[in-house]
């Protein structure tokens, strides 16, 4: 048993009235003993149960990801890109309503030459929803076996890198042991959607559910000096916009530090309901027809993000010209001839 982990146990968990939050440096440490196995799993269990219970911090959240950091992998810095690496933060557990987006909006921005960074793993409580690495493997893709190498050269030659938690990062991947075991979604899972394991200048771009959660994002970005972000109250947590409402996005201001957009759909002429996602095969053959080009339950949606992705990485100067290229990508089938470039470069 560790006893200084034990005193961070205390910190947090002592009640509704006289706990207190844990400095940047304790939730480091804190983090990396958990993730190494310092602490015991008794005390892991405990320590999950009171800080969701106390609620995180921005000032924790900050020093959780300083451990990521430390402990994670990081990619190379992508050879001559005059973007920089847009990192798409999606909840780890899945999707178990509406249909995934995110797939074709990689396809879009990558096929703009904007690299783009996913990363997840394998079935994960508490949705165990549909994965990334599910979708991409109906689309003749496994990236759960791709090596850092493999990932760098895909990122270099078709703008694309997926990393795999269980293959990537394993310490990681052992601690979603406890999320099982616990039976809730402790606040460390939101890591997974602000972590940027690239050495280089990136975009986050994540999606969130709740306010909270919004502000103590930007609080742990602002005080890891993160610049370039874009935090969307999305589909499930996700970043894929909504169709059917106005969108409530927070992005980087040099001057404010942030600002708030609304984007409704309606005032685009993009009119419709979100995709469901009714059954996986279904899904699937959706998402191969938007890719082929062919007109699906997916292409408006798919529209709507890849226009909105494609401005917001500076590809496009307005919302508008955004959903035009990004309708065009679509229908000619480039999105298409730009995933057989991507298999090719991974069978190779």
């Amino acid at each position: 048993m560790s006893n200084e982990f034990r005193e961070l146990l205390k910190k947090i968990g002592s009640g509704a009235h006289t706990h207190k939050d844990l400095t940047r440096q304790e939730a480091a440490l804190g983090l990396e003993m958990m993730l190494t196995g310092i602490a015991t799993p008794a005390q892991i269990g405990g320590f999950l149960i009171a800080h969701r219970i106390k609620r995180p911090t921005g000032v924790e959240l900050a020093g959780m990801l300083d451990s990521y950091t430390n402990l994670g992998v990081k990619l190379s810095t992508i050879d001559n890109s005059q973007y920089p690496l847009t990192i798409l933060g999606i909840p780890y557990d899945g999707r178990t309503r509406s249909a995934p987006i995110s797939p074709v909006t990689a396809l879009i921005l990558t096929a703009m030459n904007i690299p783009v960074l996913m990363h997840g793993g394998a079935k994960m409580p508490t949705k165990y929803g549909l994965t990334l690495a599910e979708i991409w493997a109906s689309l003749g893709i496994d990236v759960t076996q791709l090596s850092l190498t493999q990932v760098e050269k895909s990122l270099n030659e078709t703008n694309f890198g997926f990393l795999y938690l269980p293959q990537h990062f394993p310490l990681a991947h052992n601690f979603v042991q406890y999320r099982e075991e616990i039976g809730k979604r402790p606040p460390i899972a939101t890591l997974e959607l602000i972590w940027q394991p690239y050495q280089g200048k990136s975009h986050l771009m994540a999606g969130y559910v709740h306010p909270p959660t919004e502000k103590m994002i930007r609080e742990a970005l602002k005080l890891r000096q993160i610049e370039k972000f874009t935090l969307i109250k999305g589909l499930e947590g996700s970043g894929d916009l909504k169709l059917n409402q106005t969108n409530i996005i927070v992005i980087d201001n040099c001057e404010e530090g942030f600002q708030y957009l609304k984007v409704n759909p309606l005032h685009y002429d993009l009119k419709g309901n979100d995709p469901l996602l009714s059954s996986y095969e279904e899904y699937f053959a959706q998402l191969e027809k938007t890719i082929r080009g062919e007109k699906s339950t997916l292409t408006l949606s798919s529209i709507l993000n890849g226009g909105f992705y494609l401005w917001r990485c500076g590809a496009i100067h307005s919302l508008e010209d955004g959903f035009k290229m990004a309708q065009e990508l679509i229908i000619t089938g480039k999105l298409q001839t730009h995933l057989e470039k991507i298999k090719t470069c991974f069978e190779h």
